[in-house]
Formats: C-alpha cells, sequence, structure tokens
C-alpha cells in the first residue's frame, strides 16, 4: 500500500543549538518546555504577525504551530534559504520535520509517528506505553547506566558487550491491541468463507 508521506526516523542533538518556536497555544509551550529539556538554546516567538526573516535566520530547529497556510509558506521559504529544520505542525507540506509521539522514562525515548495519517492512533500508542515504562522501569535503566560504568572502567570491549547482554537478559514486553469494533467488521467482511463438512 502507497502512503501519502513517509519520515525517516531520526533523533536530534539540539544541546546548545539555537531553536525558534513560533506560537502562543499549549502546543507551542509544550514544545518549548520539551527543546529545553534536552539542553537546546530555546526562544519562543508568540505572535506570527511580528515574527521576521532575520529571526529565524541563524535557528539549526523551528517549530510553527499556527495553522496558517501562508505563514507556512513563508517559513518554508525562509527555511529553504538559511538551511534550517522546519516543522509546520498538522502540515507538513511546508516543513521538514514531523513531530513523533514520545513516550519517555528516564534517559529511554521511543518515538511513535503514524506519517500524519492519525495523530490520535499515534496518542493512544503513546500513552500505552508511557504507563509501561514506569518508575520501576526508571529504575532498571538506572540500574543499567550503572552497570554499564561499572563495566566499561574493567572490561574490554567484547566482555563490555557480553556484560550488558547477561544484565538485560530476562526483560521482555508485552503488547495487545484492540481494534475499533468497525475495523474488526470489516476484517470479518473480507475474509473468505471455508465451508465446513
Amino acid at each position: 500500500m502507497q502512503y501519502d508521506q513517509l519520515f525517516f526516523p531520526v533523533g536530534l542533538n539540539l544541546r546548545g543549538r539555537r531553536c525558534v518556536v513560533i506560537g502562543d497555544d499549549r502546543e507551542a509551550l509544550e514544545k518549548e518546555e520539551a527543546l529545553r529539556e534536552v539542553g537546546a538554546d530555546v526562544v519562543r516567538l508568540a505572535s506570527p504577525s511580528q515574527v521576521g526573516e532575520a529571526d529565524v535566520a541563524d535557528a539549526f530547529f523551528v517549530i510553527s504551530t499556527p495553522q496558517d497556510a501562508a505563514f507556512s509558506a513563508r517559513m518554508r521559504g525562509y527555511a529553504d534559504r538559511h538551511k534550517f529544520l522546519l516543522c509546520c505542525i498538522d502540515q507538513p507540506t511546508y516543513g521538514f520535520v514531523a513531530m513523533q509521539a514520545v513516550a519517555k522514562s528516564g534517559p529511554v525515548r521511543v518515538a511513535i509517528s503514524t506519517g500524519g495519517v492519525s495523530p490520535a492512533v499515534g496518542s493512544t500508542l503513546r500513552r500505552a506505553l508511557s504507563r509501561a515504562l514506569d518508575e520501576r522501569f526508571a529504575r532498571f535503566m538506572a540500574c543499567l547506566q550503572t552497570i554499564r560504568r561499572r563495566v566499561r572502567r574493567s572490561s574490554d570491549g567484547e566482555t563490555r558487550k557480553q556484560r550488558m547482554r547477561d544484565a538485560a537478559a530476562g526483560f521482555e514486553v508485552d503488547v495487545t491491541i484492540r481494534y475499533p469494533r468497525w475495523f474488526e467488521e470489516r476484517e470479518a467482511a473480507q475474509r473468505p468463507n471455508v465451508l465446513r463438512r
């Protein structure tokens, strides 16, 4: 099946990089907070009507939340000229970056993208993973980090890898998915009828 748009998943090291968030809605505030959490140098510009080319020219990454096609097209022009990464929330035509739903616990980040097909499905997956990646999971990861630091100081490369594999042995994840009734009915209708003898 062909999808309208697929994105290449990647993590960005934004520590010390200039990032600009444009917008004054809840999403803009959340993006600003998330960027600060990873050490980015963040500027938030609340009013898109006051954003000029000079405000974004030296940015590494720009996130724009206003749902304004003309403004987003103008931002795309700036991005093309100044070579910064651009994300126009819910307007993937204008940007180069699609935001992903992220479940996090300790150092672990699990990013989920539906390629813009269904943000609601992405949010459901994120909530389920966030429940699974609870405080106990964060403590487990902290223990693994302590072990990693210890074996890094005292072992050669192959021994380190084996000790870390041994430390994670027994860790498993179970996943269960339930679908809406309309989809289950559609699937059932498309199954071939098998006559019982």
